[in-house]
């Protein structure tokens, strides 16, 4: 019960008493009943639906989309025509939109009167098919090529979800967001789709009012968040109440829409929530707000996003298309307008480019997004090398997480580096992989030890106190420096104070030779004479692998892991003082570890170890190669990676 205290007054402290009084509303609302009386009818014939944004060319469409994307985006469609759709943008399952029956108002599930563990282990399985992701496939391949079968797929898959799921009636009602992105895929469907059948088109507009009719009342909740929920909610209102012309959902929508905006975007352009996956959502909810706006954005949302949109462009990878796994990955893609992989953000960040930067990358299939959203070619081109957020090196490029911005953390990795070399990830974060499951891996990825950075006395950075929430943040900060060697090409360094009885400093060199040095120094405050122990960690492909002591080093202690890569072989080296490494001999140990089990050496390892997750639900094997020492006094670790 103290514990329990202790979080609750650590919660106030950090997160303030709003988002407390609204999430107190929004249970007093369910407690007492108010969701459900305020419920009502909505004349349909009252509304006219408009369809606001013109579809693109056809012939542009297959310029742009080419031959192979024709075929992968028409192979995709017959998937679902058949009856299966991707899955958190992976893997094709079933498409299963009627849950077990009978249904009960959508009260009664978010209350828990009703228990959902024996429909699913995790509900983010049985939602995922109701967000109606596969419409947009259906669509874009009906336009491509006008062939009934996508659009009378798209109208089976519709009428079963409504007969078995009425407005307000069972799981896939209770959650906000879950109604707002699903909102979204029925407009954009109402206008792609040719609807000639009357009743069809009834069918289609009474549902996206019941969508619609459905966020207000707890917007609240929303707000309580300050998250994703809030401005896919307010830009789906807004969106609706555009199409539909409804001044109500319209003004509610662009008022919480901007308020959004202003709030949850970093002075430097990060997201709220610390994920590059919700900062794609984000961008896209805004890129759907854009296409329909009947205003000019205000001036501070406008820079917001304008932030946003140059964060997101400098963390891709220019020749995957890919971003560091940053935070929490929940497999959302909100609007899937592209035949690229799930984890390619360049139709997303070409897209805000055009819309809120007026500049754009150099053009590719990914341009397909922006086709859809009605977003001009612009004369500026830019590339990710443009910015300089980040080192470089002549083919590889990092990122050095020093975060400042004191919000809803989802991820313990202060000061984790992400190393790229030629389209590949070679020091990579882990991902999320699920919230949902038991433990150990209840959201078990968020922990500072499974990151590339250091853990001290097997404590994380922060406090975790649930599975999604983090308290005792901690910023973290770095700036760049200037090297007086002419074979280094840049220099960044960073500092985190978190642990209170030490602080770590990381400095990262990348050379002109395409070398990569990362200088890890731990200072105690003084007059601490505490033993710490220190564990680095570097999460590596799962590839083949070499290992051997480094036998010319002086005065150290150090291994030589080396991995083969498509391009040629790669090594790791990392290595310690010998004086640091024997004055507490029972305590260093090193070891490679891959999916849970030690493959080398003498380290503890995690059943956490060794593991990355591309996407939401999907784990694969990866290499951990750790070192552990202790120390009194000041102590260091020192890795490169060097690539041929």
């Amino acid at each position: 019960m103290a514990a329990r205290l202790a979080v609750a007054l650590k919660y106030l402290r950090q997160f303030g008493l709003r988002p407390l009084v609204l999430l107190a509303l929004y249970k007093f609302g369910l407690a007492t009943g108010h969701y459900r009386r305020v419920e009502r009818a909505l004349n349909v014939e009252r509304l006219t639906f408009n369809a606001l944004t013109p579809l693109p060319p056809r012939e542009l469409l297959v310029q742009t989309l080419g031959e192979d994307g024709k075929i992968a985006l028409l192979q995709e469609a017959d998937e679902i025509v058949a009856g299966k759709s991707r899955i958190f943008g992976d893997e094709f399952a079933e498409i299963n939109l009627t849950p077990p029956q009978p249904l009960q108002h959508w009260t009664a599930y978010e209350t828990g009167r009703v228990d959902l563990r024996p429909l699913t282990f995790d509900l983010k399985y049985l939602w995922e098919p109701a967000r109606f992701g596969w419409a947009f496939i259906l669509g874009r391949a009906y336009h491509l090529t006008q062939d009934a079968k996508y659009a009378e797929a798209f109208w089976k898959y519709f009428e079963t979800f409504t007969s078995s799921n009425p407005a307000n009636l069972g799981p896939h009602w209770m959650n906000g967001q879950e109604v707002a992105v699903r909102l979204m895929a029925l407009i954009w469907a109402a206008q792609v789709f040719d609807i000639q059948d009357a009743k069809r088109k009834t069918q289609l507009v009474t549902s996206i009012v019941q969508h619609a009719a459905r966020i207000p009342p707890t917007l609240v909740y929303a707000r309580s968040q300050n998250n994703n929920h809030l401005t896919t909610e307010a830009a789906a209102l807004f969106v609706a109440g555009r199409t539909l012309k409804n001044r109500k959902w319209r003004d509610l929508g662009w008022k919480w829409l901007n308020w959004a905006f202003q709030h949850q975007i970093s002075g430097y352009g990060e997201y709220i929530q610390h994920s590059t996956n919700y900062h794609r959502v984000m961008l896209q909810a805004a890129l759907l707000a854009e296409a329909v706006r009947d205003e000019d954005w205000p001036k501070a949302t406008a820079q917001a996003l304008g932030r946003a949109t140059h964060w997101l462009f400098s963390m891709l990878d220019p020749v995957s298309g890919r971003t560091p796994n940053l935070g929490s990955n929940d497999g959302a893609l909100i609007l899937p307008l592209s035949v690229t992989p799930f984890n390619d953000f360049r139709p997303t960040v070409q897209a805000a480019a055009r819309a809120f930067l007026k500049t754009q990358m150099p053009a590719g299939v990914w341009d397909e997004m922006s086709l859809w959203m009605g977003l001009s070619p612009v004369q500026k081109i830019y590339t990710p090398e443009h910015y300089t957020d980040h080192l470089r090196g002549p083919n590889s490029w990092a990122y050095l997480r020093a975060s400042r911005f004191a919000s809803r953390l989802a991820h313990m990795d202060q000061l984790h580096l992400d190393l790229w070399w030629r389209g590949l990830n070679i020091a990579q974060d882990a991902g999320t992989y699920l919230y949902n499951a038991p433990a150990p891996w209840d959201n078990a990825l968020t922990t500072t030890r499974v990151h590339n950075t250091v853990t001290v006395n097997g404590r994380d950075q922060m406090t975790r106190a649930g599975r999604f929430m983090a308290l005792d943040w901690a910023s973290a900060y770095s700036k760049n420096e200037i090297a007086s060697n002419e074979n280094v090409l840049g220099r960044t360094k960073a500092t985190f104070k978190g642990y209170r009885s030490v602080t770590h400093e990381r400095t990262v060199t990348v050379f002109r030779d395409e070398r990569w040095m990362v200088m890890d120094q731990f200072i105690p405050t003084p007059a601490c004479n505490l033993l710490h122990n220190y564990r680095i960690q570097w999460l590596l492909p799962d590839w083949k692998w070499e290992l051997a002591e480094i036998p010319d080093l002086l005065e150290c202690v150090g291994y030589d892991l080396r991995l083969l890569s498509p391009h040629g072989w790669l090594t790791v080296r990392m290595w310690i003082d010998s004086a640091f490494a024997t004055l507490h001999a029972d305590k260093f140990s090193t070891g490679l570890a891959r999916a849970g089990e030690r493959l080398w050496g003498s380290a503890d390892v995690s059943v956490v170890d060794g593991w990355a997750s591309s996407t939401y639900g999907k784990k694969e094997p990866a290499l951990s190669f750790s070192m552990t020492a202790a120390s009194t006094h000041f102590a260091s670790f020192m890795t490169e990676f060097i690539f041929p």
